[in-house]
């Protein structure tokens, strides 16, 4: 079942999505080469606890930080290290979930370190454009996989893939709620959209083919073929005026 959220809900998903996107802010002016993720991981939960918010990842089925970050042909559930120090033309791929009074926010950005290689730059550039291009259906009145084939179709038209092995995913008052929001598929399909849904959109873009594994540390997923993969997220909530993205600074 997908849960509506009222009026009064969107305000404060509102304000879990701008401290989300403020926390964004400072992994941004943070990221340089010679930095661990750890410390961008420390940086962003003292971020977090100073703004009211708690960090959404933090002990969530276990997982041991409170951002995600996931580093070159990582794709997703990156975890933190000392050990992992940026190098020039490294990408990044940060995820951070941010819970005020109860309901998250959830925002994905894949940054450059320094100057990157024409490849990652395009694959940074189209895997935003998804995104983008996915939240311009989150409509009411489109199926839910008009998302989805919006998504997939952008990507792979630049000659990219896209994962299927992970999803976007409806969010509120728990991290993932209904819907699954796959970035593959054919329009026209799945629920009806409407006003009142918050979805948390986020494509998972491959280089090289979508296959991917997970490492031994039972949360780090890779590419198979050790391409490189970015990842982007926004949380939207379907208005009738249309898409409002939660986890921008401007909301």
């Amino acid at each position: 079942m997908i849960i509506l959220k009222s009026p009064r809900e969107l305000k404060i998903m509102a304000r879990a999505g701008k401290i989300t996107a403020q926390a964004h802010s400072v992994v941004k002016d943070a990221i340089r080469q010679g930095i661990s993720t750890k410390e961008l991981d420390k940086l962003v939960e003292a971020f977090l606890l100073k703004a009211g918010a708690k960090p959404a990842f933090k002990g969530y089925n276990g997982f041991p930080a409170s951002i995600c970050s996931s580093i070159n042909n990582q794709v997703v559930h990156g975890i933190p290290s000392e050990k992992v120090i940026l190098r020039e033309g490294d990408i990044l791929s940060v995820d951070i979930g941010a819970i005020v009074d109860g309901y998250m926010g959830d925002a994905a950005v894949t940054y450059p370190v320094g100057k990157v290689s024409q490849q990652a730059a395009q694959l940074i550039d189209v895997t935003q454009q998804a995104l983008m291009a996915g939240i311009g259906k989150a409509v009411s009145g489109n199926r839910l996989s008009d998302i989805s084939a919006a998504v997939q179709q952008h990507a792979e038209v630049h000659g990219f893939s896209v994962v299927r092995d992970y999803v976007g995913h409806g969010i509120g008052q728990q991290m993932h709620e209904e819907p699954q929001i796959p970035n593959f598929g054919r329009p026209g399909f799945g629920p009806r959209l409407s006003a009142g849904m918050v979805f948390a959109i986020e494509p998972m873009v491959n280089a090289g083919s979508y296959h991917v594994k997970t490492l031994a540390d039972g949360w780090t997923v890779v590419t198979k073929d050790g391409e490189l993969s970015a990842h982007f997220e926004h949380t939207v909530a379907l208005t009738s005026e249309g898409p409002w993205i939660l986890t921008s600074l401007d909301q």
